[in-house]
């Protein structure tokens, strides 16, 4: 079975390869400098680590979307308003303007349409149109900054701008991997193995593109069946179509070793476990130690650098 996926895996890639789609590689490196609105993503910041933007006062974006944990959450679930537990995984932040869609089931088209999500959802920050624009009108500072980026009084609409781009400037480029692609920096032999077998084993089926991972919708559990939970936030949820029961968005790899716990159940507490799980569940074989081992070591390549807005932000 493993020998007859990797035989259609290598056919895959070299047939990607010759139509084109990637050109020489099924991996793009970030680009070092990403054009952003410098003022708004400032005003998008206070307002992402603000958690009086939360019901009871306690709860601002960057505690589910940690900056000193690669964007995103070290906890299996989140933990909102009230002390209410969620029941994902809260994925990075991180270069999420290079996903097609947000959130694990692809329901926002857009970062700006993302910020509202967790601003209504009663478990994590429960708060209203109304309640956002009352407290940032009666705040002088955020009347002061909101007239100096959108020459008019805070508005509701305007603060999902601001964060949406302040995440858009949350982009980590030059990692190793970026600049092996741009011909800049060389692998060591056992990270060369570990992207041989990333796209030979099939994992690259589902992880290319810039974001590694955020372009496509895929089922958890393809070969071998996972666990289905109601509560999972699937395509399902939306569509209602059982052929959509555990089927996410495909998440990114970068900064995969920043990001533990993995999968939107969190239900992986290790690199090596999150490897061993999707051979097994999506790619119907088990990996061996040398394997994963060298597939660890390509994943390390992509860690990238912190965004530049951070450091300007003294984090």
């Amino acid at each position: 079975m493993k020998l007859l996926y990797k035989t259609v895996s290598v056919w895959m890639v070299l047939v990607w390869t010759a139509w084109g789609l990637y050109a020489q590689e099924p991996i793009q490196p970030i680009p070092k400098h990403l054009s952003y609105n410098h003022a708004k993503a400032v005003l998008g910041y206070r307002l992402f680590i603000d958690p009086a933007l939360s019901a009871d006062g306690t709860v601002a974006c960057v505690n589910c979307h940690s900056f000193g944990h690669g964007g995103a959450d070290p906890r299996p679930v989140s933990v909102g308003v009230h002390g209410k537990k969620g029941h994902v995984n809260a994925p990075t932040v991180y270069n999420s303007y290079f996903n097609f869609r947000q959130f694990w089931n692809g329901r926002a088209k857009d970062l700006k349409e993302q910020a509202g999500g967790p601003l209504h959802n009663p478990i994590e920050m429960a708060m209203r149109p109304h309640q956002v624009e009352k407290y940032l009108n009666q705040n002088g500072q955020y009347r002061r900054l909101f007239q100096e980026v959108y020459a008019r009084a805070p508005r509701y609409t305007d603060a999902l701008d601001a964060i949406a781009e302040f995440e858009k400037a949350l982009y980590t480029p030059d990692c190793r991997f970026d600049r092996y692609l741009r011909k800049e920096a060389d692998l060591t032999p056992l990270q060369k193995r570990g992207y041989d077998l990333f796209k030979t084993d099939g994992c690259i089926t589902c992880h290319n593109g810039i974001n590694i991972g955020g372009n496509s919708y895929q089922k958890m559990g393809l070969i071998i069946p996972y666990p289905w939970s109601a509560k999972a936030p699937d395509r399902f949820r939306l569509t209602k179509n059982p052929m959509d029961k555990n089927v996410f968005k495909v998440p990114t790899l970068r900064n995969i070793v920043l990001t533990a716990p993995y999968f939107h159940d969190g239900s992986a507490k290790t690199l090596k476990e999150a490897l061993q799980k999707m051979a097994y569940h999506n790619l119907g074989f088990e990996l061996d130690k040398k394997e994963i081992e060298a597939l660890e070591a390509f994943l390390k390549t992509l860690t990238g650098r912190t965004p530049a807005i951070l450091k300007e932000m003294g984090m």
